[in-house]
């Protein structure tokens, strides 16, 4: 259905005009001071063997004592090739289930990544990020930016909207750098008319609609209506606990009437926000193709009944939005006519939004969130100091401590 769907409306985003030049220049991405690694790879390091620090852990562990995260760090810290990456993968492992679990240093994940990136294993940090209770990798902002901007840069947009939908569940739209390449990969992503399951879709759909919460734009909105859209079709065919069962969206039902909010707030608005035209054209076959679904689900009644009883998630309130998909349908058709008359459709592609977005506006970002990473460093730096300190000064006061029972133990057996 999605693919169908996909089809019929973005085909014409392929031949959009203002993509042509600059898409093969690629100039709208991060540029090479953001992704530059030398002022991370200049910062003051720890050397240590890993095969010491290895035999050192293990230890630890075997003796059911905790590792320190300076430990952990310098293992990751000292990594040199694609086999120990992979090395580094179990002892993350290992720390996210030990005492001192919650200590993994936020150095640390954006060296573990930076490693990832720098020895081509990108499939090992997307394993770490998608199994994030399992590892504890959760990045911030600016490592996540430098994982996505890589996916885009080689055309995977596939990969990346999987990177924009760990950014969704962990709510770290905060950068508008972040914003910006996110839905620049979701509007491409969507380009290439993929296959959509319904996972898929309620993936894409918060994604979009959480991102595009923090746009006030022409972008932000279409990617709101599209997303609202998207997650109403899965509350019409699944039920809302499908909907938001793990993600960070509103319990309450009605997506598909918050995705018409968003047209009726267009239509409000005295401003230049507009909704694109495939982004309209897409929510209207999709409505068409779930009112086709539901004439073919009522013919079939008794067999709907009974797989709706298996699944167990569709109840009567589930079943009650689902018989207000014709009012749907007509508020939607009015709402598109005022839009037209009102000239608030953009005749730009979303895809073609979603670049000019970032052709304006990504460089003035970058600015801001180069200065901030550069002061996290710092604190980074100095907090590391802080711990290697306390590392040194326990040590002492052990050793000191050791010295003593010597002593004592000397004395005794003289006497």
């Amino acid at each position: 259905m999605a693919a169908s769907v996909l089809k019929r409306c973005l085909t014409a985003a392929v031949k959009v005009k203002c993509l042509s030049p600059s898409l093969t220049a690629r100039r709208w991405l991060l540029s090479a001071a953001y992704t530059d690694t030398k002022t991370w790879e200049a910062r003051q390091k720890d050397p240590h063997n890993l095969a010491v620090l290895a035999n050192t852990m293990d230890r630890t562990y075997d003796r059911n004592l905790p590792v320190s995260s300076l430990t952990i760090s310098r293992f990751v810290d000292n990594i040199s090739s694609r086999e120990e990456v992979d090395q580094a993968e179990y002892y993350l492992f290992k720390f996210r289930h030990s005492p001192n679990c919650w200590y993994l240093r936020d150095w640390t994940i954006h060296d573990w990544i930076q490693q990832c990136l720098k020895y081509g294993a990108r499939d090992k940090a997307m394993h770490t990020l998608k199994n994030k209770v399992q590892y504890g990798i959760f990045p911030d902002d600016f490592t996540f930016n430098l994982l996505l901007d890589s996916f885009i840069k080689d055309g995977d947009f596939k990969s990346a909207c999987s990177v924009v939908e760990e950014v969704m569940l962990q709510e770290a739209f905060n950068l508008p750098s972040t914003q910006i390449l996110s839905l620049y990969a979701l509007g491409n992503f969507l380009g290439t008319r993929p296959q959509l399951t319904v996972s898929e879709e309620r993936a894409l759909g918060a994604s979009l609609l959480i991102c595009g919460l923090n746009q006030d734009n022409t972008v932000g909105h279409s990617a709101q209506l599209l997303g609202n859209a998207f997650l109403g079709k899965v509350e019409i065919l699944k039920g809302i606990h499908a909907v938001f069962k793990g993600m960070p969206l509103f319990w309450a039902r009605g997506y598909l009437d918050r995705a018409l909010a968003v047209m009726e707030k267009v239509a409000a608005t005295s401003g230049d926000i507009k909704l694109s035209k495939d982004t309209l054209d897409y929510v209207n076959v999709l409505l068409q193709e779930l009112s086709s679904t539901s004439g073919t689900d009522s013919s079939g009644e008794e067999s709907g009944a009974e797989e709706n009883k298996k699944e167990g998630d569709v109840d009567e309130e589930d079943e009650a939005e689902q018989a207000k998909l014709p009012l749907y349908v007509s508020r939607f058709t009015e709402l598109s006519s005022k839009l037209e008359s009102q000239n608030k459709v953009d005749p730009a592609s979303f895809q073609a939004l979603v670049t000019a977005l970032a052709q304006q506006n990504l460089v003035a970002a970058e600015k801001r969130d180069l200065e901030q990473h550069e002061s996290r460093m710092r604190a980074w730096e100095a907090e590391k100091r802080q711990l290697i300190q306390r590392e040194k000064e326990m040590r002492e006061k052990a050793e000191q401590e050791r010295q003593e029972q010597l002593a004592v133990r000397a004395a005794a057996q003289q006497v």
